[in-house]
């Protein structure tokens, strides 16, 4: 190991005006404002069960629907046997193909629209995956119409499907035009003195939400409510509007509280459209309880990715050469991507640069947004690799990491707005102990565990959105902020009240925030890490302009009744739209199209990312094989910290799900059929509270002037990436087995 493998500590990683700054935000933490630890304000209404989800609000006289899902892989439905369904007492409707309900398919969310395929239900009598919807029974009761479902039948023409990597059928899609390129990557690669070429795969998942998916319809005349578990109620409205045609005014979605999104109710699910038109058909409210497997196969998932990285380097650790190529499975009729390459090849300084993708197209549904969904499978692959070649170097592989860091991006040469990673390492190092690593495979085993240090770097681009809001402030000092966006259980009631209560100067028990209802002004789609920076950047324009019409600055100790009285009435209002850097002027116009812009990350004159550094410690018992992670320690930097304690518990509770990546969750598929074999939360593992006894997230102190105007960095997603790589890492330093595929069981581990 290098003797100066630490020596970055020594590093300064701010200049004083940006020291001034960081300063200035904690003082202001410490007094209550925007940065404080503040207490989630629906905190009350959670605890004593007073927030309605989706599921939780009342209808008049409902009906209840149970859906119908395949039985094989692929074929097609030759004959429909109803005839004990129908004789269920309280059956109202049943539905397939045979009597399709008047519904439409909105254009796929991938291609620009709404939809989580591209494809309508009920359609056609073709069935393209195992546990595809093909029927719908509508009852007076929940377990009648459970009943009644159990009781409906299909017959099949069947034919093998060609559900999984390698299975014969599939039909792989190069991408060519996804291709990045920098320099000669194959004379680089070549020519580097040391070198590594490593395959790594990872696993499909299951978004598993605690909230479970529901839908209820309820028309009034031709006025269309529909409650249902929304990241994105106005793109429900505009799609749900175009399935249905009828006028995106006669719809109202409400969702204000969501248990849990993770990107899988991120677009408008198959079934909204069948509950609204049974619904309407019917003439009554319509109620749906999807159930916990049927959530597997109806709704999105994160798809497995086989992946190979080259990576070669000089003497001196320097990388000279990166290619990292993917394949991503998908459904027959879509081609959906992460394409998380983008972000890998610009984690490092490298001389030659080069990445491929390709998608497998297989028998199995549309897969969609989980948890970073590019940066979690691809840095799995990435952070794999480094540590690889630093065991070829004999180098730390902290110390090799920050040998490579940049502060221009590597594929395009545009500076970063910001990078602190170097002091995330530090940070997070010093907590860890990491000074007392020593890099011998078995090095710090103690009695009967093997124990290994694993290390990797995380980050996630900082992306933004055009938002909307309305702001109304009255002459008590209460304020009312309005935004058709989402709180997904990261704390956003809190972290916007708290920038209205700063922005205005008053107490954040003063403020009240509206979310989730299509009827407000539209606002980001709560994904991508993107909602509190658009939000926030919308909301201070608002507050401006209502201090500018009533002749106050912000932080001036004013008296709102005498600056009412001087403005002549009792309350103001202001709507605000902000387009952030990159976007064009018009962009906020598109969100009353149900149109998403996201930009940041890598854009033309700038890259924005936030980042953080994983540490892990593994143990694993000499005799059982079982994996334990008693220790882990993240350290991140994503720019100004809006509430310092539902900052820490996102951070915290992405590295719980990177060791469910790491170690536990996979759908595990039937290749004979297409089935998820594990569609039930008994045997698609999760971590528990026994399995995650130590951990720790540091906030690494950031200000970025330019990304925009607040400030702010995603933090949502970045605490998972990187973590499985830190594990399969640690595992490694604990063994001397390299394993390049997840999640890690136990019995990857016994010939060791």
């Amino acid at each position: 190991m290098a003797d100066d493998r630490m020596t970055f500590e020594a590093t300064p990683t701010m200049d004083i005006e940006t020291q001034d700054k960081v300063e200035s935000a904690e003082r202001a933490a410490e007094n209550g404002n925007v940065g404080a630890a503040l207490s989630r304000v629906d905190g009350p209404l959670k605890v004593t069960g007073q927030a309605r989800y989706a599921a939780d609000f009342a209808v008049p006289n409902p009906l209840y629907a149970h859906l119908v899902i395949s039985t094989v892989g692929k074929g097609r439905i030759t004959a429909i046997k109803d005839e004990a369904a129908r004789k269920v007492k309280g059956v109202r409707a049943i539905y397939s193909h045979a009597n399709k309900l008047d519904s439409g398919s909105a254009k796929f969310f991938a291609a620009g629209g709404q939809a989580q395929q591209s494809w309508e239900p009920f359609a056609e009598p073709d069935v393209r995956f195992y546990g595809e919807t093909v029927g719908l029974v509508v009852a007076e009761t929940i377990l009648a119409a459970r009943e009644a479902a159990a009781e409906l039948s299909f017959d099949y023409e069947t034919s093998d499907p060609a559900a999984v990597f390698g299975a014969d059928g599939v039909e792989r899609q190069d991408m060519p035009d996804k291709t990045i390129t920098k320099g000669d990557f194959t004379s680089a690669f070549e020519a580097a003195p040391v070198k590594i070429a490593s395959d790594y795969e990872t696993a499909p998942n299951v978004h598993n939400a605690m909230e479970l998916f529901a839908t209820t319809a309820h028309w009034v005349g031709d006025k269309l409510t529909v409650y249902v578990p929304s990241q994105w109620v106005k793109g429900f409205q505009i799609g749900l509007a175009e399935e249905l045609g009828i006028d995106e005014a006669n719809i109202e979605i409400v969702c204000p509280f969501v248990g849990g999104g993770f990107g899988g109710k991120g677009s408008l699910f198959t079934w909204v459209s069948l509950i609204a038109a049974a619904s309407r058909e019917l003439g009554r409210p319509v109620k749906l309880y999807v159930t916990r497997e049927q959530g597997f196969t109806t709704a999105s998932f994160r798809a497995e990715t086989r992946q190979r990285v080259r990576l070669g380097a000089g003497e001196d650790g320097r990388f000279q050469a990166l290619e990292h190529a993917g394949e991503e499975l998908t459904s027959r009729a879509d081609n959906y991507f992460v394409n998380g390459q983008e972000a890998t090849v610009r984690m490092y300084q490298a001389d030659a640069i080069r990445t491929e993708l390709a998608t497998v197209h297989a028998d199995r549904q549309t897969p969609g947004f989980m948890r970073a969904p590019a940066e979690t499978p691809y840095f799995f692959g990435l952070e794999s690799a480094v540590d690889e070649i630093a065991r070829e170097l004999s180098m730390d592989p902290v110390e090799l990491r920050i040998k490579n860091d940049t502060m221009v991006d590597p594929v395009d040469g545009v500076p970063y707005t910001s990078r602190s990673l170097k002091e995330c390492f530090r940070q997070g190092g010093e907590a860890f102990g990491w000074s007392d690593y020593t890099p011998e495979i078995g090095s710090m085993n103690e009695d009967e565990w093997l124990i290994g240090w694993g290390v990797a770097t995380a980050t996630y681009p900082t992306q933004m959105s055009p938002c909307t809001v309305r702001i109304h402030l009255d002459v008590t000092g209460e304020a009312r902020l309005q935004v058709a966006s989402h709180d997904v259980g990261t704390g956003a009631y809190t972290v916007l009240t708290q920038a209205v209560a700063d922005e205005l100067g008053i107490e954040p028990s003063k403020v009240r925030v509206e979310l989730g209802d299509s009827r407000l002004p539209p606002g980001t789609i709560a994904g991508g890490s993107i909602s509190t920076a658009s939000n926030v950047s919308a909301i201070m324009i608002a507050c401006e302009r209502i201090r500018n019409r009533l002749g106050i600055e912000k932080g001036s100790d004013t008296d709102l009744a005498a600056a009412f009285d001087r403005f002549g009435q009792a309350g103001i209002e202001e709507y605000a739209e902000w387009t952030p850097p990159g976007a064009k002027k018009d962009a906020p116009k598109t969100l009353y199209n149900g149109k998403v812009k996201i930009v940041g990350g890598p854009e033309e004159d700038y890259t924005a990312f936030a980042f953080g550094a994983i540490f892990s410690e593994v143990r694993i018992n000499k005799y059982t094989r079982e994996i334990r992670v008693p220790r882990m320690t993240g350290a991140f930097a994503a720019g100004r910290i809006m509430n310092a304690k539902t900052a820490k518990s996102q951070y915290l509770g992405g590295m719980v799900w990177g060791i469910g990546h790491a170690l536990h969750e996979v759908a595990e598929v039937d290749p004979r059929t297409g089935a998820y074999m594990n569609d039930n939360i008994s045997e698609y593992l999760v971590p528990v509270n026994a399995d995650v006894p130590n951990m720790d997230a540091i906030i690494v102190p950031e200000v970025d002037d330019k990304v925009n105007p607040a400030g702010v960095k995603g933090i949502g997603e970045i605490g998972i990436v990187g973590v499985a790589a830190s594990i399969a890492n640690a595992v490694h330093h604990a063994t001397g087995k390299r394993l390049r595929r997840i999640p890690i069981r136990l019995d990857d581990l016994v010939d060791v």
